[in-house]
């Protein structure tokens, strides 16, 4: 086999989808791309058993076709220090000796069979299609995926629910602590289905969409996800079981709203949160007409902040007391300058939602007060 292609090109290619690569492989082969050339097309894999991401670049003057394995380590480090040049891949079929030869030299390594790569099944019987613009898909995940759980007694809370509608595609994503749910309504679908999306897939697909602007094609059954978009195709195992009913513990009819600047509110707690206890990293937030006072201390060591901020609120005083972490994450994935924060009392969850959503966009966040101890 020969062939050449651009050293930027296979470069840029091979890092998007290495990143899939685990640091510890049950199978030695894991640690290699896999490469096979048909025609004027090389198509590369990287896979770590449960997750598996798959492109291809345009080559030119091809000479047979095959398949064959590098190591990713081998093949990453020197070409990220060539500048843009053609390459020329020398492959001997027989005992897989690959030359890469490029402007001033030339590399020898001893490439693997590719026939030992684990091969990816198909999808089964009940499979569902949806079509995803490329955009949403990556603001779903990003947005919520900063609520995920690292839980092992609980896996179904360690991914991002894609929970599909005939009028919307919602992502939840909880901790048990915190709450995301963004529906998004311009994506439809014939039926209704969901999917726990891994966080690891989750964040791969992230850095991948990043450069997509095309529809993406999700198509999964009970196990699997195959997900396609222009340049990329991910195949990754799905979380099984049920995600809890969310809705059910989202909050209706809270008396208390106030509508605050959210930079403001996410200012303030960033300042006051450093004189906050390190164990509990408790704030208090204290409303009263049209005032809230964000305020911290850490008892041990005698230290103590509070804050002013103006905001519009006209009910009943109340106090409550949030994790300050969760908070400023929270503030930190809203993009409205204006945020609402409703409240019933102090021992029942929060919301804080965008004071104008963003089209076809319903964003809510939910956060679980902490106790005072006043």
């Amino acid at each position: 086999m020969r062939f050449d292609v651009s050293s930027t090109a296979l470069l840029s290619r091979l890092q998007s989808i290495s990143k899939v690569i685990a640091s510890k492989n049950s199978l030695p082969i894991l640690d290699s791309f896999l490469f096979n050339l048909e025609g004027n097309k090389l198509t590369m894999t990287a896979s770590d058993s449960e997750t598996r991401l798959v492109t291809s670049v345009d080559v030119m003057n091809a000479q047979g076709s095959g398949v064959f394995a590098v190591s990713a380590k081998i093949l990453l480090e020197p070409l990220k220090e060539l500048p843009e040049q053609p390459l020329t891949f020398d492959i001997n079929d027989d005992n897989l000796e690959i030359f890469i030869h490029f402007q001033n030299g030339k590399y020898n390594f001893i490439g693997q069979k590719g026939d030992t790569y684990p091969q990816q099944k198909p999808l089964g019987q009940n499979v569902v299609s949806i079509l995803v613009d490329a955009q949403t898909l990556l603001n779903g995940i990003s947005r919520s995926i900063f609520a995920t759980a690292d839980d092992e007694l609980r896996p179904v809370m360690n991914g991002i629910y894609f929970d599909i509608h005939p009028d919307n595609l919602t992502f939840v994503a909880s901790d048990g602590h915190k709450l995301v749910r963004l529906r998004n309504l311009s994506v439809k679908s014939s039926e209704k289905a969901s999917f726990i999306l891994p966080k690891k897939p989750a964040n791969l697909l992230k850095a991948v969409l990043a450069k997509e602007s095309e529809m993406v094609t999700i198509k999964f059954d009970d196990n699997n996800a195959y997900i396609n978009c222009t340049n990329f195709e991910m195949v990754c195992r799905l979380i099984e079981g049920r995600f809890p009913n969310y809705n059910s513990v989202i909050p209706q009819n809270n008396p208390h709203k106030v509508i605050i600047d959210r930079l403001s509110f996410l200012n303030a707690l960033k300042r006051v949160s450093v004189f906050s206890n390190p164990a509990s990293g408790l704030v208090k937030l204290q409303l009263k007409e049209n005032q809230l006072k964000v305020s911290a201390q850490d008892i041990d060591f005698s230290t103590a902040a509070e804050e002013l901020i103006a905001c519009q609120f006209a009910g009943v005083e109340l106090s409550i007391g949030f994790k300050a972490t969760y908070l400023i994450e929270i503030l930190n994935n809203i993009n409205s300058t204006e945020v609402v924060v409703e409240l019933a009392d102090p021992s029942r969850a929060g919301l804080i939602i965008p004071a104008e959503n963003e089209e076809n966009e319903d964003l809510l966040m939910l956060l679980m007060p902490m106790m005072l101890n006043d």
